[in-house]
């Protein structure tokens, strides 16, 4: 698909992964901001160009990327193990539970089923995994997140404006808050905005008119959400697939703990690392406490990429052969992405 981007196309993708300006019509600045960088482009091509990538399924989606965490419920990661002569009814039992959200066949001798559950109530993990286990016949491995050192998925491709631009201060003030939980308006708004913004001239109005509410609340309310982390940004979601992102390994360590603060920040700072966590052990069965997902257009790429994090881990501590792992995806065996419904209605302030 890369292949077939034009200039301006591919320009698009650098600039936009965030910093999406939150006006009444922003594919008017956001051009402005293009031309700065040497993209000659108008507010009609820019929102001409979104719509075909869009429609191309270069973008899984355009708008704002909500921060499931911070709007209520949480997720986890679970490992468990698939025997190879039943393994396609044990993938149908973990995907029958509505709150499995992704589901991949890693590369590992034993750990070669992993999934994200996606829950109203903390409570409710534990309920799943024993339904799991008792249907399976196979243990489960909780490995939910103990620190976020980095989140940010984005890829981009060769070509003009490598360097995101950055948009987001346009736009009215905000005030952020230190509010956890949803007003029934916020609700409504996040409910609509989960899956992207309308991609026309005034995206944030066509929001507004399909909620009820008012274009300038739509928009104070997506900025403010921005800045509280209700919302990690706003712009162009891209389908990495589709731009040739096709290695997806998930390297693992076992980083003293000592030092794993200091690691955290330097391994959230390669770019393509695109997520980064510190997650339990479990002893006997799994050793490593450190997770950095990277993303490559070739396993050279992916094995250069990785070979860079070990570097960087070895500045640290002393990196054995027997402290790391990497397991790739061989196949996504669910993804139907969290979806916020239960969750943010369960996190809705009471009148």
């Amino acid at each position: 698909m890369t292949d077939e981007l034009g200039r301006v196309d591919r320009a698009i993708l650098n600039a936009f992964q965030g910093g999406f300006p939150v006006v009444s019509r922003p594919f008017e600045p956001a051009a402005a901001a293009l031309a700065d960088h040497g993209i000659d482009v108008t507010g009609a091509e820019l929102l001409e160009r979104v719509q075909e990538l869009d429609d191309q399924g270069v973008l899984s989606r355009f708008g704002a990327l909500i921060n499931a965490e911070a709007i209520g419920g949480t997720a986890t990661l679970v490992a468990t193990h698939a025997p190879e002569d039943s393994y396609d009814v044990h993938v149908d039992l973990v995907n029958a539970h509505p709150e499995v959200a992704h589901n991949y066949e890693r590369e590992h001798p034993y750990l070669n089923m992993w999934f994200v559950l996606s829950v109203v109530d903390e409570d409710r993990v534990e309920e799943v995994l024993a339904e799991i286990e008792d249907e399976t016949g196979e243990p489960t491995y909780n490995l939910p997140k103990q620190q976020e050192f980095h989140v940010g998925a984005k890829f981009p491709v060769e070509g003009p404006q490598t360097q995101a631009v950055d948009c987001s201060d346009a736009g009215p003030a905000v005030e952020p808050t230190d509010r956890r939980s949803l007003t029934p308006e916020e609700l409504d708004l996040v409910l609509e905005i989960q899956g992207g913004l309308p991609i026309t001239e005034t995206p944030y109005a066509d929001v507004a008119d399909a909620i009820g509410a008012d274009t300038e609340w739509v928009i104070s309310t997506i900025k403010r959400f921005n800045e509280e982390g209700k919302v990690r940004r706003v712009g162009a979601i891209p389908n990495h697939y589709a731009l040739g992102y096709s290695e997806n390994g998930m390297t693992v360590w076992d980083v003293p703990d000592e030092v794993i603060d200091e690691v955290g920040p330097a391994i959230a700072e390669f770019d393509f690392v695109t997520h980064c966590y510190e997650r339990p052990r479990h002893e006997g069965v799994w050793p490593y406490n450190f997770f950095a997902m990277t993303h490559g257009r070739s396993e050279d790429e992916s094995e250069q990429r990785i070979q860079q994090v070990h570097d960087r881990m070895s500045e640290y501590w002393d990196v054995g052969e027997d402290d790391w792992d990497t397991l790739f995806s061989t196949r996504i065996l669910k993804k139907t992405g969290i979806r916020l419904d239960d969750r943010a209605q369960a996190n809705v302030a009471s009148e």
